[in-house]
């Protein structure tokens, strides 16, 4: 699978906390590449993996990218993300602390891993929704019934007038004043959560 991956280049041979940054329906796209970076910049080593890799890869399309999608076999994608989380795992210059943050497809495969990873110290699968988004908004109160009913601790945000996809600088719905709210409470979720010690 091939992987993007962004350390702080001040942080030397340092062991950083880690965060897997997983993409939307069009693979490991300009966007991602930059949300990875921007992890780095605040202090962690982020890996984003292409989902679209056993199919070429993501092909600087995003209409051929989404329609990619429909031909992965997600049992086989699921695999690869697991790999790459133990390929991160095997690294030196991580501290041991792994979280993880999805958009859109990302979210639902975060949410995946967060049920079948027990030691994610860490996820954000953008549980930070869009007011205007009815597919996801629809099944979260039984979403959410599930979380408490398993003891789980969790925060959820809504950013009202958003559209789904509200963080992506590149397309219509993006909301800078919400993606900023978003992005640095996700941050310092991550800052809390994957700190050494």
């Amino acid at each position: 699978m091939r992987c993007y991956l962004a350390r702080p280049a001040s942080a030397g041979t340092a062991a950083l906390p880690v965060v897997l940054v997983i993409h939307e329906n069009r693979g490991l796209n300009p966007h991602i590449e930059d949300i990875t970076r921007r992890l780095a910049l605040d202090g962690f080593m982020a890996l984003a993996p292409d989902a679209l890799t056993p199919l070429g890869g993501y092909p600087g399309d995003e209409d051929k990218a989404r329609a990619a999608f429909a031909k992965l076999d997600q049992t086989k994608t699921r695999e690869d993300f697991l790999a790459a989380i133990g390929w991160l795992r095997a690294r030196s210059d991580g501290n041991g602390k792994l979280g993880a943050v999805g958009f859109c497809y990302g979210g639902g495969i975060v949410h995946w891993l967060a049920a079948h990873l027990p030691d994610l110290h860490a996820a954000v699968p953008m549980v930070q929704l869009a007011a205007v988004d009815e597919r996801i908004n629809a099944a979260w109160p039984a979403y959410e019934a599930a979380l408490k009913a398993a003891g789980v601790r969790f925060e959820v945000h809504q950013y009202p007038g958003t559209q789904h996809g509200f963080n992506n600088d590149t397309t219509p719905r993006y909301d800078e004043a919400a993606a900023r709210l978003a992005w640095g409470r996700t941050v310092a979720f991550f800052k809390r959560q994957l700190a050494s010690g």
